[in-house]
C-alpha cells in the first residue's frame, strides 16, 4: 500500500514541477525570484520524498546517500527560508504534492533496476534546478536570491556529476 501510495505521490510530483518548469520556458520569460524558490523547494522535497522511498526499497549505499541529501536539502531550506520571507515570495509547491520522489518504477523493481532509478530520478531533478538557476541569474529580479543561487550552482553540480557517475558505474 505504502508503495502505491509512493508511486502515486511521485506522479503528483512530477507532473506539478513540469507545470511549474512549463510555464517557465513558455513565451521564453527568465524566472521569477518565486519560480526559483518553488524549484529549490520542489528538489528538497524531492531528496526528501528520496529518503522515504529508500526506506521501502534501498540498500544501505542509496540509504545513506538519500539520508545526505535530505539533510543538505533542509539547510539549503533553511536559508531560503530567510529570503523567502524577506522578499514576501509565497511558494506554490506544498509538501503533500511534492513529497513523492520520481521513481515511479513497478512494484517489482528493486536491487540493481532499483539502483539505477533512484540515481537517474536524482539527475534529471539536478539538472531541471541547475537549469532553472542558470535561467534566473541571467536577469535575477533579486540581489539576495541571486548571491544564494550563485553559491548554490556549484554544488547542485557536483551532486550532478556524481549522480551521473554513479549510474554508469550501475
Amino acid at each position: 500500500m505504502r508503495i502505491i501510495a509512493a508511486i502515486l505521490l511521485a506522479f503528483i510530483s512530477s507532473a506539478a514541477l513540469a507545470d511549474s518548469t512549463d510555464e517557465q520556458q513558455r513565451g521564453d520569460r527568465a524566472p521569477t525570484a518565486t519560480d526559483v524558490i518553488n524549484g529549490l523547494y520542489a528538489l528538497s522535497h524531492f531528496q526528501h520524498g528520496l529518503l522515504e522511498s529508500t526506506d521501502l526499497k534501498g540498500n544501505a549505499e542509496v540509504k545513506n546517500l538519500a539520508a545526505l541529501r535530505a539533510d543538505e536539502a533542509a539547510g539549503r531550506d533553511k536559508a531560503l527560508k530567510q529570503i523567502q520571507e524577506t522578499i514576501g515570495a509565497e511558494p506554490r509547491v506544498s509538501k503533500a504534492t511534492s513529497a513523492g520522489a520520481s521513481l515511479a518504477e513497478p512494484e517489482n523493481a528493486d536491487g540493481p533496476s532499483y539502483v539505477r532509478s533512484f540515481y537517474a530520478a536524482q539527475v534529471a531533478e539536478y539538472e531541471s534546478a541547475i537549469g532553472l538557476i542558470e535561467r534566473y541569474l541571467r536577469a535575477p529580479d533579486n540581489p539576495a536570491l541571486a548571491t544564494f543561487a550563485r553559491e548554490q550552482l556549484p554544488t547542485l553540480r557536483a551532486q550532478l556529476r556524481d549522480a551521473e557517475r554513479t549510474m554508469a558505474d550501475k
